[in-house]
């Protein structure tokens, strides 16, 4: 089982917020995932990016890897 640490979007039209995710690779984006280890906020002047530390660190030590567009977005917890 290839896992993933994706984004994954919620929200109401025109004001979109994320979630930041671990599921299987072949999940669909809004689809099943496995935990939840952050929040993505865009909208705000200094945008809002919370990340557990202890969650994403445990996920890829066992063995998960980023999507292209959450590897940018988590460039400073890398």
């Amino acid at each position: 089982m290839a896992l993933r640490i994706k984004i994954t979007r919620i929200g109401r039209t025109n004001n979109p917020k994320y979630r930041v995710i671990v599921a299987e690779a072949k999940s669909k984006r809004d689809g099943k995932y496995i935990d939840k280890i952050g929040f993505y906020d865009p909208i705000p002047d200094p945008y809002i990016l919370n990340i557990d530390k202890e969650k994403l660190a445990y996920w890829v030590k066992n063995g998960a890897t980023f999507t292209k567009g959450t590897q940018r977005l988590l460039r400073k917890y890398l």
